[in-house]
C-alpha cells in the first residue's frame, strides 16, 4: 500500500471515493457535483487529503480542514472524512490513513486533530479509539443547520 498528499492531479481517481462516502452518509450520487467540490478545496488550499493506493488502484483517503483554537493558540485540524472502498475494509487502511494524518498534523504543530461520526458507527468509532481519540466528555457540541 502506497499512501501519498492528494492533488489536483488524483482528482480523477478521488472522486469515485468521495462520492461512495457521501452516499455512506446517505447523500445522492453526484459525481460531478463531488469532483467541483474536490477540485474547490484543493485549488483553494483549504484542506489536505491523503489518498491510499494499491498498485494503481486507489482504495482510501482521508481529508483533513484545518482551523485555529484560540484558546490555545495553535491551528488544530478536523478530519472530516476517512473513507476505505468495501473491497479494502478490514485490511488496515483506515489506520494506516489516520497515522498519516496524524503525522502531518503533528509536523503543522497543530495543537489537536477534532473528528465528528455517526452514533451508530461502531466500527469507524472502534477504529478511534485504538488510534488513541477519546470522546470528549468535557464540551457540548452544538449545531444550527442553515
Amino acid at each position: 500500500m502506497n499512501v501519498i498528499k492528494g492533488n489536483i492531479s488524483c482528482l480523477e481517481d478521488l472522486t469515485p471515493l468521495f462520492n461512495a462516502y457521501r452516499i455512506f452518509y446517505d447523500q445522492p450520487s453526484d459525481i460531478e457535483g463531488a469532483k467541483e467540490f474536490l477540485k474547490a478545496r484543493i485549488q483553494k488550499d483549504e484542506s489536505v487529503i491523503f489518498m491510499a493506493y494499491e498498485e494503481d488502484i486507489a482504495i482510501g483517503f482521508v481529508q483533513l480542514y484545518p482551523f485555529f483554537t484560540s484558546v490555545g493558540m495553535q491551528r488544530a485540524f478536523v478530519l472530516n472524512d476517512l473513507y476505505v472502498d468495501t473491497t479494502y475494509r478490514g485490511k488496515g487502511v483506515g489506520k494506516v490513513l489516520m497515522e498519516q494524518a496524524f503525522r502531518f498534523c503533528g509536523m503543522e504543530k497543530a495543537r489537536f486533530v477534532l473528528l465528528q461520526t455517526a452514533t451508530n458507527n461502531h466500527t469507524a468509532k472502534a477504529l478511534y479509539e485504538q488510534m488513541g481519540m477519546q470522546l470528549d466528555h468535557e464540551n457540548d457540541c452544538y449545531i444550527k443547520y442553515l
